[in-house]
């Protein structure tokens, strides 16, 4: 599991969102008609740079919007906050402000992250109004329907609402919390070669330690891991099948380094095929929806021939298998990964 240097070369375009997206989005409640759009909160006088606790430029900027606009925008956001959380009621925003519009100048979406506080309390929370990406919609779908994780989005035409993913975030953890001593090295460890088996699974690419998070539940006799994935732009775009290897980028390292000291090959396997069975029985369960999200993403363009003959041939070489030689598009991928994984769990 050494690490090397894995780099994309260059940024992936915005892929938009087709007619057969949209109609599959409505089919499972997706889809929502939004007061304020993405271009919305593009309009904006001036901005100022938002320095991290260290004085480091976070690489979020705060927008100053005219005053004639605010409560407009202000009044708009509060309704998606409801319609994301509560199908529309606006009673859960009754005592709900604005508290920050902030916007990341980084990254291919080039989001901007809503804080909303609740007067009463002053108990806050977060969501994120992007560019509506297809490889991104297509990366949280399967995210809901073959990771043990559930996300919450919206998607309006030309802008998507994304519901804040609680946790530390994967570098941060890497710093300052993986010597806890009062963490269990193997279960960290054990969840990050399930992450890693999901993401090749799943073609998630680019899982770098600040594009996800560690979870950390409490348990009656120990402390539980999870680590999600809360970055979805380089869903099955790449050609080089070490970009949908977590174990690959130099920032995983760590990680990396604690599976080489607490795991043996033994347990590696075997929490490998713990991965692959709980992927199987969400594939036997979500198996119309799964169904339904390949027959209309097979039929668009959201990457190169070029990733695409790349791909199955790295594919076909890491597994040993020829059958990924016939794929013709990166949902055929996927989808090949599925059928080997029902023939290895039934082995």
């Amino acid at each position: 599991m050494e690490p090397t240097d894995v780099r994309i070369s260059r940024k992936k375009p915005i892929y938009p969102v087709s007619a057969a997206l949209q109609k599959y989005l409505k089919s499972y409640q997706r889809d929502s008609k939004l007061p304020i759009t993405y271009n919305d909160l593009l309009v904006f006088d001036e901005s100022y740079p938002i320095m991290d606790k260290h004085g480091k430029d976070s690489l979020w900027e705060g927008p100053i919007y005219a005053a004639d606009r605010i409560e407009h925008i202000h009044n708009g956001l509060k309704v998606i906050y409801a319609n994301l959380k509560a199908s529309g009621n606006l009673r859960i925003v009754q005592h709900k402000y604005i508290d920050k519009i902030e916007y990341c100048t980084f990254g291919n979406t080039n989001p901007f992250r809503i804080r909303i506080v609740n007067r009463l309390n002053d108990v806050y929370d977060y969501f994120y109004v992007k560019k509506a990406d297809a490889s991104r919609i297509y990366g949280l779908e399967l995210e809901e329907i073959l990771s043990p994780n559930q996300v919450n989005y919206l998607v309006d035409g030309e802008t998507l609402i994304e519901e804040h993913v609680a946790g530390i975030p994967g570098d941060v953890f890497a710093k300052g919390y993986l010597e806890n001593p009062e963490y269990n090295p193997t279960r960290i460890a054990k969840e990050f070669v399930k992450f890693n088996e999901r993401c090749l699974v799943m073609l998630l690419g680019d899982m770098r330690a600040y594009n996800f998070v560690v979870q950390i539940t409490p348990d009656f006799d120990d402390i539980q891991f999870r680590i999600r994935a809360i970055d979805f732009d380089q869903q099955f775009y790449e050609g080089n099948i070490k970009i949908y290897m977590a174990q690959f980028f130099k920032e995983n390292f760590p990680y990396v380094k604690l599976c080489m000291e607490h795991l043996s090959d033994k347990t590696f396997q075997q929490y490998q095929q713990e991965e692959k069975s709980s992927i199987l029985h969400r594939v036997r369960s979500e198996r119309h929806r799964l169904r339904d999200l390949r027959d209309v993403s097979n039929t668009e363009i959201l990457t190169t021939p070029e990733n695409i003959e790349t791909l199955k041939n790295g594919m076909a070489k890491h597994f040993e298998d020829q059958d990924y030689l016939e794929c013709h598009t990166m949902t055929d991928l996927v989808e090949l990964n599925i059928k080997n994984i029902i023939r290895q769990v039934k082995l």
